[in-house]
């Protein structure tokens, strides 16, 4: 699936095209053995755009790919993100590898969710519980001292792979990496939100690196885990906000898990959000569903009001479609199951297409009535005070 990209020269370049020749290779390769040819030679050119920095050769074979080879697009895609993620090195005479890694935390409050520095306290608590219980025995972690709202996350491939190799070596020698934060962006505040812790896993070359990968673990008993014996040490860095940390895993991985399990995290925050500030049961609020479009169905809006606010919106949501989700996919069905789930039960789902339309003073999305109008998205009598997009 198509990845965002931050910007790629119109020219192809050699490189650029090489990477296309290959990809399609993967592709349409009818063996193991042939696959491991065509992965060998593009694992090396992938390796080297990363180490100059080549990012514009990386997103325009990915772009000019996905037109023509969806295939090939997808193999380049995985062959860049694992690359970027990855790296090996060598100390005392003994290779190591060292996989990047994300831990997720979903996160709603009527505060700020934090962003911020991480304490050497909170580091070790972190790392005994993550070696502990996400990652295999003898697996060496070093953590990046910094908790990073979606904004903050490094922006390309090429940054992402300076990351890995920094993490790399401060593993090697026991310690975690102190992040200058001056030039990190500010993150938006949104009512529901993620966090994401960052580290460096460090394993000798062959050797498992999580828990799961050894003959009596699973992604299940790891996450039970991980949620339990992680959780205190995350509880005063979420103080005045409701939690949920997912599985922590190679770092695409965990981002694109974050960005999913975000969705419907959201809706369930909206609802309990407009519980405890209005003091409304779950069967006094209405919900109206709509698909957005632009050119094609882009995502779905969830507006939230009392069920006698015909042609209000307290509150909204926007379901953004990822990865292969589109206009066949049930989404306004998985949508309804939640709300559902939450307790509503005066569901409406708008069967006609809207526009994807942005207020023109603040730039927010706006939210579909009952009315099948599209407006502003306000608490009463608090309009300004509290953000009134979940994220």
């Amino acid at each position: 699936m198509k990845r965002s990209r931050f910007g790629a020269r119109d020219r192809l370049s050699r490189d650029a095209s090489e990477l296309q020749r290959l990809s399609i290779g993967l592709s349409e390769s009818g063996s193991r053995l042939e696959d491991q040819f065509w992965e060998n030679a593009l694992a090396g050119l992938v390796d080297g755009l990363l180490r100059s920095g080549a990012e514009d050769d990386l997103t325009v074979a990915m772009d000019r790919l996905y037109e023509s080879h969806p295939q090939a697009h997808d193999e380049l895609v995985g062959m860049v993100e694992s690359r970027a993620e990855f790296c090996r090195l060598e100390s005392g005479g003994r290779d190591w590898n060292a996989q990047l890694f994300a831990a997720p935390v979903l996160a709603w409050s009527r505060y700020a969710i934090p962003a911020c520095h991480l304490g050497e306290a909170s580091l070790g608590i972190f790392k005994v519980q993550l070696g502990a219980h996400v990652f295999a025995a003898g697996v060496k972690l070093a953590l990046v001292d910094y908790l990073f709202g979606p904004d903050q996350l490094p922006r390309g491939f090429c940054d992402v792979r300076d990351l890995a190799e920094r993490l790399g070596k401060q593993a090697l020698a026991g310690r975690d990496l102190a992040l200058d934060a001056e030039n990190l962006p500010e993150t938006n505040r949104f009512l529901s939100d993620v966090r994401y812790l960052i580290g460096v896993a460090l394993v000798p070359e062959g050797a498992p690196i999580f828990r799961w990968n050894e003959p009596d673990g699973s992604h299940d008993n790891a996450l039970v885990a991980w949620v339990k014996q992680g959780s205190p040490g995350l509880a005063p860095l979420f103080t005045g906000c409701a939690y949920q940390p997912l599985l922590p895993n190679a770092y695409h991985h965990a981002c694109r898990q974050g960005d999913l399990d975000s969705r419907p995290y959201a809706i369930k925050a909206s609802v309990a959000f407009l519980q405890t500030t209005l003091g409304l049961l779950p069967e006094e609020l209405r919900a109206v569903i709509a698909p957005c479009y632009d050119q094609h169905l882009e995502e779905y809006r969830v507006g939230l009001a009392p069920r006698d606010r015909d042609n209000q919106v307290y509150h909204g949501v926007v379901w953004a479609l990822l990865g292969a989700e589109d206009e066949h996919t049930d989404v306004s069905g998985q949508i309804d199951a939640i709300l559902r789930e939450c307790g509503l039960k005066d569901i409406v789902n708008l069967d006609h297409n809207m526009p994807m339309e942005f207020c023109d003073d603040c730039g927010a999305p706006l939210f579909p009535t009952a009315e099948s109008e599209l407006v502003h998205a306000e608490m009463p009598g608090q309009a300004d005070a509290m953000p009134q997009t979940l994220h």
